[in-house]
């Protein structure tokens, strides 16, 4: 049975960092695109960023190109969200996900896997 288990969200204050890691169990994902969603109260799940397994392709949306960064680490199939320069729209659940395919999607129904969410809030 495949799981995503994320950790590190919190509270932060405006302008602070936070790195989520999400670490995939069940099997493995060496070959797969693994990203970060996000979902604010009373909002849609949108995309944040995806890398595919080689680190060929990497994709960010603008709300956050330049304050996050996507890493990997194929061998843990872990997958880690740098969050830095936060502000409080950037408040949401954020989730790992898992692509089986090669090709970086935006698109939630894109992905097979999901985590359970972690909760982070940025204080004003």
């Amino acid at each position: 049975q495949v799981q995503l288990v994320e950790s590190g969200g919190g509270l932060v204050q405006a302008g602070g960092s936070l790195r989520l890691a999400c670490v995939a169990s069940g099997r493995t994902f060496s070959s797969a695109v693994m990203g970060w969603f996000r979902q604010a109260p009373g909002k849609e799940r949108e995309f944040v960023a995806a890398r595919r397994w080689d680190g060929l392709t990497t994709y960010y949306a603008d709300s956050v190109k330049g304050r996050f960064t996507i890493s990997r680490d194929n061998a843990k199939s872990a997958v880690y969200l740098q969050m830095n320069s936060l502000t409080p729209e950037d408040t949401a659940v954020y989730y790992c996900a898992v692509d089986r395919g090669t090709i970086v999607r935006r698109s939630t129904t894109a992905y097979d896997y999901w985590g359970q969410g972690t909760q982070v809030t940025v204080s004003s």
